[in-house]
């Protein structure tokens, strides 16, 4: 490995641990009741260098769910290349994610998702801090849907209307899980809400459901022939 590599390496180490370690604090303690102090005593490093990584305490928080900041772009982005059309493509993955109880989706029910959930949606300042993650979130996804929607506002709009369906159907999943309904109870109700959703997202977005032209969904296209040798 080079030593770029490596320094990424350590560096996202860092990132996990200090933020591993707050979110410890925050939900023994509460988010407002530990100070950034606190936590950068129980990592060992200084109160400059923790904010060298995280600029804003409620930071420490959100970087639990940072990789999912672009997912949707990515989804839309690698779908694509398959043939596949973007609504179809975050359906099958929003599908996949309650199928693996991931629980960005809402339908998780482990002790520790359900006090991070309650923590996060608990604290005014940490759901002010999540409405720039969703904004980010929809930035990307807009850019990822500049070919279906070349016009900046049409793509700006779309975007909006997908991240929020995603938002409300996980934070309905999350609502059920924390008034003690169980994840088997509450996964079919959860598929049904989504097909339901995805359809009226359908419905007024029909450009972001049609197949990409010239592609066969499921075909990965691969490299045009030559002539053949004489």
């Amino acid at each position: 490995m080079s030593e770029t590599g490596l320094r990424e390496r350590k560096r996202q180490r860092m990132y996990q641990v200090v933020s591993d370690i707050a979110v410890r604090l925050f939900v023994e303690r509460g988010f407002d009741a530990v100070s950034v102090a606190e936590v950068a005593a129980a990592a060992e490093i200084s109160k400059p260098t923790l904010f060298r990584y995280f600029p804003a305490k409620e930071d420490l928080v959100l970087h639990r769910i940072a990789d999912h900041e672009q997912e949707s772009a990515r989804v839309v982005t690698a779908a694509r290349a398959e043939g596949v059309a973007p609504l179809p493509a975050l359906r099958r993955h929003f599908l996949a994610g309650l199928a693996a109880a991931d629980p960005v989706t809402g339908l998780n029910d482990h002790p520790n998702v359900r006090a991070f959930h309650a923590m996060l949606y608990g604290t005014p300042s940490l759901v002010a801090r999540l409405y720039g993650y969703l904004e980010r979130s929809e930035a990307a996804l807009a850019d990822a849907l500049a070919d279906e929607l070349p016009d900046p506002l049409d793509a700006r709009l779309a975007a909006g209307q997908i991240v929020a369906v995603r938002r409300i159907l996980a934070e309905e999943n999350w609502r059920r899980i924390a008034e003690g309904e169980r994840v088997e109870d509450v996964r079919a109700d959860a598929e049904a809400a989504a097909d339901r959703a995805f359809a009226v997202l359908g419905a007024g977005l029909p450009q972001l459901g049609r197949p990409v032209p010239g592609l066969v969904p499921g075909l990965v296209p691969g490299p045009v022939p030559g002539p053949p040798a004489d």
